[in-house]
């Protein structure tokens, strides 16, 4: 699990005593920098500790051990990217528009500078089961609301719904992570629309009525 960003910023200076909640805020913030830019094994808790500008000891009383503390990590990175693919279809009742605002979601989570897209996609510690538990809710819960909406447009069982949902979720992140890699001079808005469209003009086979393509 690489990124292009720069180099990690110095380690911050230590600083007097934080409130647990602001210290722990904190002590993620500094851990989602290393595991973005070292990924799971190659990071050290003395690694995260130096970053954030606190001792091991210190670390170690806001979570046990280095899985703990990936862990909370990424239920908070998918906590994000399903609030996201909720407030997309949320955004509009109109259904075309709905497909680019969930695909717009991932593009702008995959482009966010924390790179916390990293932990969810591209996880070197997937076979550790609470691990592939959390990155299997992305797809199954984001697919959840998708199918809802489908199913609710074209009457499609429940089954055939939930299907084209993965499907709509796959295509959303593996063309958002090619996008961000690959490029190739095309920017997130057409890079977005291309993919929307994409998808439009396969769900819109499957109207409950004839309305206009």
């Amino acid at each position: 699990m690489t990124t292009h960003s720069s180099e990690l910023d110095a380690p911050r200076p230590r600083g007097g005593r934080l409130p647990r909640r602001e210290r722990r805020a904190q002590l993620l913030t500094s851990a989602l920098e290393v595991f973005v830019r070292q990924g799971y094994h190659a990071a050290a808790m003395d690694d995260i500790a130096d970053r954030a500008g606190v001792s091991k000891p210190v670390l170690y009383q806001h979570f046990p051990g280095k899985l703990d503390l990936y862990l909370a990590l990424l239920d908070t990175s998918c906590d994000a990217m399903i609030a996201n693919c909720r407030e997309a279809l949320e955004s509009t009742q109109d259904n075309k528009q709905r497909v680019a605002a969930a695909i717009t979601a991932f593009f702008d989570y995959v482009d966010a500078d924390s790179g916390a897209f990293r932990l969810v996609f591209e996880s070197d510690l997937t076979n550790e089961p609470e691990v592939r538990r959390q990155i299997d809710r992305v797809t199954t819960e984001c697919a959840d609301l998708i199918a809802h909406v489908i199913r609710d447009d074209t009457g499609l069982p429940e089954p055939a719904a939930r299907l084209l949902a993965v499907s709509l979720v796959g295509m959303a992140q593996v063309s958002a992570r090619y996008w961000l890699t690959e490029q190739g001079g095309i920017d997130r808005e057409q890079a977005t629309a291309l993919v929307a469209g994409l998808a439009w003009r396969g769900i819109r086979g499957y109207p409950r009525t004839d309305e206009p393509a």
